[in-house]
């Protein structure tokens, strides 16, 4: 797996952790991980996607070696990071792909700055928390949080999130990662999704946009991927078989060959567009 990170200061303070790969002529890919998670939660589709693109897999903050302020965890904090992280590398536009609560940050960021974002491509979003039976669960369990992880805790999550087999060394892997999001990062995040309304967001989307879902899925229900294209004009809907929450995972190769058509369809028009 790919290791090495950078850090990045954007124009709030805040300093992010983030690696980086291709050309950086090609189209921009930003990568936002889901809950606890950080960059490398991305680190088994990252080989998979073209060199020709620049593509960047974030670590959000509070979570992994990004900073983790003591508060400021607001949907709108977590989507802020989004343009200033672009203005801090370089970057006008760039594809967002979201996965769980990334992809939540991902449709506030398009519904507020549609400027920066060339498309969008969820990967098992949510289009309602607070009416989330398992989302709700989780959230009352993590509000109950003491000043120290539960080690135990933390990895039965991840596990729970996984529909087929995977070694218990990844298991481990994405555990630890999870185990650098403090309480009051795991807190303040969940508070994030149970004040944010993903379908409206979504309504605002003017950008061209793709949902891609594992249909063993115990936490995003099918009718979430219906509700979230309905609201998405054009969304087509990429359904994986037998994988859970985490197809990025689990169906590694055909998450990888959905982004790289949907993103090349994006890319292609702009990089042979006629100039008059």
């Amino acid at each position: 797996m790919i290791s090495d990170c950078a850090f990045v200061r954007l124009n709030n303070g805040l300093r992010l952790a983030y690696v980086e790969q291709g050309s950086r002529d090609g189209v921009a890919v930003l990568l936002l991980h889901g809950y606890s998670d950080t960059h490398r939660s991305y680190d088994l589709v990252r080989p998979l996607l073209p060199r020709a693109w620049r593509v960047i897999a974030v670590t959000q903050r509070g979570h992994g070696h990004s900073d983790k302020p003591q508060s400021d965890y607001a949907m709108d904090d977590f989507a802020g990071d989004v343009p200033a992280l672009l203005d801090a590398l370089g970057i006008e536009r760039a594809v967002l792909v979201g996965h769980s609560m990334g992809a939540a940050v991902a449709l506030r960021v398009a519904a507020e700055h549609a400027d920066r974002v060339a498309g969008l491509a969820l990967v098992n979003g949510f289009a309602d928390f607070r009416g989330n039976a398992g989302a709700k669960e989780l959230f009352d369990l993590v509000e109950s949080f003491g000043e120290q992880l539960d080690p135990v805790f933390v990895r039965s999550f991840q596990a729970s999130t996984i529909a087929t087999p995977m070694s218990q060394g990844f298991i481990e892997f994405v555990s630890n990662e999870s185990m650098r999001c403090p309480p009051r990062a795991w807190k303040g995040a969940a508070q994030a999704m149970l004040s944010c309304d993903p379908l409206a967001d979504a309504a605002r989307v003017k950008a061209p946009s793709m949902l891609i879902w594992g249909d063993k899925d115990e936490f995003v229900p099918r009718a979430d991927q219906h509700a979230l294209r309905r609201a998405l004009p054009g969304a087509r809907l990429v359904t994986l078989s037998g994988a859970g929450h985490a197809p990025h995972w689990e169906r590694t190769a055909d998450t990888a060959a959905s982004l790289r058509a949907f993103i090349a369809d994006i890319d292609e028009p702009a990089r042979y567009a006629y100039v008059g």
